[in-house]
């Protein structure tokens, strides 16, 4: 073996000792989750990032128990990887769908969308699967630890979908220097494994990307949707703006298209609308959230990227064409590992190299 060799293996085992938490909690070779997107993440995606090594989460979004279900045996039957499902804490039917994924004995269930209650981190945990949990504040973090969540992902504003306002750069400077006793996963604009690689050396257990697996050639969404994501630079996925604080508007963040700009003006109209009177408080504010209803499902399944509702990260610039999971994952494991291979050609040692990461 010559010495580039030794030093890249060297390097290899730095990575697998920095994210061995998470592969350990995950139960995979690499500590990537897929993030759970609607439309996106299901049977085909999410079984070839298990199967790829890393963990596939099917996104449960609005489905109802018996779909879900439905959606789990498929993917079981694609793969045999571990894999996890994510289910919105809001659900009418929480409770039944938390027992679906424990009667078909999946193992890992991500709690998004809200706080999840202890009953239901109980509930879970007392079925047999490992409860996960979004922190977008240290003293919330602390609190779900205490509550029973066995994992932590932390997901900044960088991230395409529903977010927060506050950047995982940081995040995870408030969070990761404090919380020990639980894996913590970092999302949110990551599409490098050199990325990954700092967020793992500050006390990360691994990371959960999403943009770049919405593009892949497993991700059921239409061509049209892939090519607007290659198409797109990081200043194109923006959030959506409120014209009036009467009336708020929880924060996507998408592609800017037709539909984005045509959301403006339609505040603007429906604000008109309540200022003469014409409409309630509450029926404006439902004329605004109803605007993009089925928004997602035209954009992701339909290919309507102009009218419909682009949701992705601003790591969307970094998507430079359709390529299979399997090749994604592997480009990040090498990309951390010619870090840590500069790294050593800079320092002269692998700094972490006998450090004993637990």
């Amino acid at each position: 073996m010559t010495i580039a060799d030794q030093t890249r293996q060297k390097a290899r085992e730095t990575l697998d000792r920095l994210w061995a938490p998470g592969c350990a909690f995950l139960g995979t070779p690499t500590a990537i989750l897929g993030g759970a997107m609607s439309w996106v993440s299901e049977r085909n995606l999410v079984s070839a990032i298990s199967n790829a090594g890393g963990f596939g989460v099917i996104a449960c979004g609005a489905m109802m128990p018996d779909r879900l279900a439905e959606e789990i045996a498929a993917t079981q039957a694609l793969t045999d990887k571990p894999f996890g499902v994510n289910l919105i804490t809001m659900h009418p039917e929480l409770d039944r769908l938390v027992d679906v994924c424990l009667e078909h004995k999946v193992g890992h269930i991500v709690l998004a969308g809200g706080v999840p209650s202890g009953a239901t981190i109980k509930q879970v945990r007392d079925g047999g699967a490992r409860a996960v949990g979004f922190a977008p504040a240290l003293a919330l973090g602390k609190r779900l630890v205490k509550q029973g969540i066995e994992a932590l992902v932390i997901e900044g504003s960088e991230a395409g979908g529903h977010v927060g306002p506050v950047s995982l750069n940081v995040l995870a400077q408030e969070i990761l220097p404090h919380i020990h006793d639980v894996p913590v996963f970092v999302a949110g604009g990551l599409a490098r494994g050199d990325a990954i690689l700092g967020y793992l050396e500050q006390g990360a257990a691994g990371a959960q990307l999403g943009t770049v697996f919405a593009a892949s050639t497993e991700s059921i969404a239409h061509e049209a949707f892939k090519k607007a994501f290659v198409r797109a630079a990081a200043r194109d996925a923006v959030t959506s703006n409120q014209i009036d604080e009467r009336f708020p508007v929880i924060p996507v963040r998408g592609l800017n298209n037709a539909g984005t700009r045509r959301f403006m003006a339609h505040q603007a109209a429906t604000l008109a609308r309540f200022t003469s009177g014409e409409l309630s408080k509450e029926d404006a504010q439902l004329e605004i959230e109803h605007f993009w209803a089925g928004a997602l499902r035209r954009a992701v399944i339909e290919g309507d990227v102009e009218e419909g509702s682009v949701m992705a990260g601003q790591s969307v610039g970094m998507v430079k064409s359709v390529r299979p999971v399997a090749e994604i994952l592997h480009d990040l494991v090498e990309q951390a590992v010619d870090a840590l291979v500069a790294r050593e050609a800079r320092t002269g040692h692998l700094h972490t190299s006998e450090i004993a990461i637990g």
